[in-house]
């Protein structure tokens, strides 16, 4: 059995998001085209002997853009938590020193945390050879965010509902830029934002699809949360005024925000245009590209896997 796996947590962008009035619960409903990109995380697990307690470490990666102080508590972290929720569904230990190094900015509405939990999952199943579904994976996902069941599987995907519904979306080739503005979007505050002025918002899913039909034009991402975001983080929406005029181009919120985006036409397009909001506008910013979530790597080696033939990735 494997001793070590590391596993690549990727950001993960809405291309399109629209959202539904608050249910009578409080939720709401979503349609979105969303896709991962080889931005991210890195996590990695060492397998602990058994009756071993398991250890934790989260720290930023050398080369992170935007930092923020790290300070939840471990038993918080999404990461710890879908340790302790596949143990529990399995019904047994699973000891691991974990170590989560952070590159995917706090609350910058890329999925980040959902994404160190999906990752969490993939990797506990390569380092213990447990062989399980990618269903069964989602199934546990679930339980822990409405995100995390897509970064299970990663790539492109529609997903819907309350996010318990992915589907395979076309994988289009798509490069991008990420700006990371010293803005805080907590979730919450956005929703309530959105709430106050879209009572009567509905769930355009036919709009979400037809965008992926095609290649994605600097122009065409949409995101029925973007204005509640700059409401509750009006320093948003300047910075997307001056990068728009800086690039010429519109500029998209992420998610919630508060994470900016731009669609580059290629990846010197996208080189370009981080430069220059790093050089002209003192914005921390990366060049990245639409990618499936990568393969874990299991004692240094990528881990091999059989699909099986009927599997929709």
């Amino acid at each position: 059995m494997a001793t070590t796996v590391s596993a690549h947590a990727p950001a993960k962008v809405n291309l399109a998001l629209s959202v539904g009035a608050a249910r009578a619960d409080g939720m709401h409903e979503i349609a979105s085209w969303m896709v991962t990109t080889d931005f991210g995380d890195d996590l990695l697990l060492r397998r602990l002997s058994a009756g071993t307690p398991s250890r934790y470490a989260i720290q930023w990666a050398a080369d992170a853009r935007r930092r923020s102080e790290i300070d939840w508590s471990v038993s918080k972290d999404l990461a710890v938590r879908a340790h302790l929720a596949l143990e529990a569904a399995l019904g047994r230990a699973l000891p691991v020193q974990m170590l989560l190094e952070k590159r995917i900015p706090v609350g910058g509405g890329l999925g980040g945390g959902s994404s160190n939990a999906a990752a969490m999952l993939r990797a506990l199943d390569a380092l213990f050879d447990l062989r399980l579904r990618r269903e069964y994976l989602e199934e546990v996902a679930r339980t822990l965010g409405s995100d995390v069941p897509f970064l299970v599987r990663g790539g492109s995907a529609f997903v819907e509902g309350l996010g318990e519904r992915v589907s395979a979306a076309p994988a289009h080739d798509t490069h991008l830029v990420l700006v990371f503005p010293e803005a805080h979007c907590p979730t919450g505050q956005v929703y309530r934002a959105f709430d106050a002025v879209r009572r009567d918002a509905r769930v355009d899913a036919e709009r979400v699809r037809a965008l992926a039909r095609g290649r994605v034009a600097v122009d065409a991402p949409f995101n029925d949360l973007a204005g509640a975001a700059c409401t509750v983080a009006p320093a948003l929406d300047e910075l997307r005024e001056e990068i728009a005029r800086l690039a010429r181009q519109p500029v998209h919120v992420s998610g919630s925000g508060s994470t900016l985006f731009l669609v580059a036409d290629d990846p010197f397009h996208a080189e370009a245009l981080a430069g220059s909001v790093e050089m002209k506008l003192a914005l921390p910013a990366v060049m990245t590209r639409t990618a499936p979530v990568r393969e874990e790597h299991v004692d240094g080696a990528p881990r091999v896997r059989e699909v099986p033939l009927d599997d929709d990735d």
